[in-house]
């Protein structure tokens, strides 16, 4: 009978650090997927690479200049924001906070949208 009662427990005790791991498993999961990441956008023959792109509010977007040429990163809308020139492996960033559409200033045709996941 007492080695009923001390498996019962044991078994009790293990269901109960089971569901506690359980817990805290996801509160770390859930906690890791609101974090902002940083997204990459290459800029090559031309063209941003990926032309568009799906973020959460919050995660930084990254500009890399694979090619010769200089190229910017400019709002289209109302040029409310730009970066500046810049050249071959040369990057340049920005937090997005909205929904953002943009084009090189100094190439008009290269255009590209980032758009906030809901």
């Amino acid at each position: 009978m007492i080695k009923y009662k001390q498996t019962k427990i044991i078994s009790l005790s293990i269901k109960k650090l089971l569901l506690v791991v359980g817990v805290l498993g996801f509160g770390i999961t859930c906690s890791a997927q609101n974090k902002p990441i940083t997204h990459k956008v290459e800029i090559k023959r031309m063209k941003f690479i990926p032309a568009n792109l799906s973020v959460k509010k919050g995660d930084t977007v990254v500009w890399i200049n694979k090619d010769f040429y200089p190229h910017d990163v400019t709002d289209e809308k109302g040029k409310t924001w730009s970066s500046k020139q810049f050249g071959q492996n040369e990057t340049w960033s920005k937090v997005i906070t909205k929904d953002e559409y943009y084009f090189c200033d100094l190439h008009k045709t290269m255009k590209g949208t980032i758009r906030i996941r809901k």
